[in-house]
């Protein structure tokens, strides 16, 4: 290929045999582009992967930390393995998954189905926007774990008040974000709409509705980070089964590969409903990046 290219150079015509040479050439070099286009991301995220497993190896190969503090990264591994086949203090791991994801699952929802209609109320009708506003601003700066003592008393040691110390937790971000991109929606937009025709109910569900749309989804994907964490503080007080609760019990016991390994896996589920909520948007508003 390298003949045949050095011949187009000079302005000499390639031989027959050199023509197809240059052509697989140039289709291998578009599919490796392609393929890197494709996969670049994933690529990326492999080598920074190894890149850090190999970086905490060296650290724990030079001892620079007691293995009780930093054990290895296969130390982390067994201990993952066990508690994933056998368990820790009579739970299994994939029951404090469950136990995790479903909590989260129930008060993230909760708090998008809540927090949506409240923040189209509050950006359409004043009167409710001076009502909710201040419960909204006071309540937006303390941190859920000071909820959790009410919620105790109140509520009890079972699934409720950690349901509702995730909703409560999450639900502002999807207000606010809601409430921003209500006002953020281009009058043009509904002036247009209503030379053509159409009545409140057709605004609002055909333009701002779907002119919000990507406002909410930014809303739920910082919503679900508070949330696990929400959970996970939740869980180090007040749970006798789930992730935050295996976290407290190992720390107490000195287990540290076993903290590590289910923060490792709090991580990895926190990104992958991330990643079903970005999936969720490219479906719902495909257009979005397009206009």
């Amino acid at each position: 290929m390298a003949d045949a290219t050095r011949v187009l150079d000079r302005g000499i015509e390639p031989s027959p045999t050199a023509l197809p040479r240059l052509e697989t050439g140039r289709r291998r070099t578009r599919l490796a582009r392609g393929w890197w286009r494709r996969h670049n991301r994933q690529v990326s995220l492999l080598v920074v992967l190894a890149a850090a497993i190999g970086i905490w190896q060296a650290v724990t190969s030079l001892q620079v930390f007691p293995s009780v503090a930093l054990p290895a990264p296969i130390d982390v591994y067994h201990a993952f393995v066990h508690t994933a086949t056998v368990g820790y203090l009579g739970e299994t791991l994939g029951k404090d998954v469950l136990y995790s994801v479903l909590r989260v699952t129930v008060g993230f929802v909760g708090a998008v189905v809540l927090g949506v209609p409240i923040g189209l109320l509050m950006a359409e009708f004043d009167p409710v926007h001076r009502v909710i506003d201040p419960f909204l601003q006071l309540g937006r700066p303390v941190p859920p774990l000071a909820y959790i003592p009410l919620f105790v008393v109140w509520f009890g040691l079972g699934e409720l008040p950690k349901v509702l110390l995730i909703l409560v937790g999450t639900i502002p971000i999807i207000i606010i974000n809601t409430i921003g991109g209500v006002r953020n929606v281009p009058q043009e937009r509904i002036n247009v709409a209503r030379c053509l025709g159409a009545n409140r109910r057709q605004i609002f569900v055909r333009v701002i509705l779907r002119s919000i749309l990507p406002d909410i989804f930014t809303g739920m994907r910082v919503g679900i980070g508070i949330a696990w964490s929400t959970l996970v503080a939740a869980e180090l007080i007040a749970a006798s089964v789930g992730l935050g609760w295996l976290v407290e019990q190992a720390a107490t016991q000195l287990q540290t590969g076993i903290v590590i390994g289910t923060i490792i896996v709090i991580g990895i589920l926190g990104y992958l409903m991330e990643l079903g909520i970005r999936i969720a948007e490219r479906v719902v508003i495909p257009w979005r990046g397009h206009v």
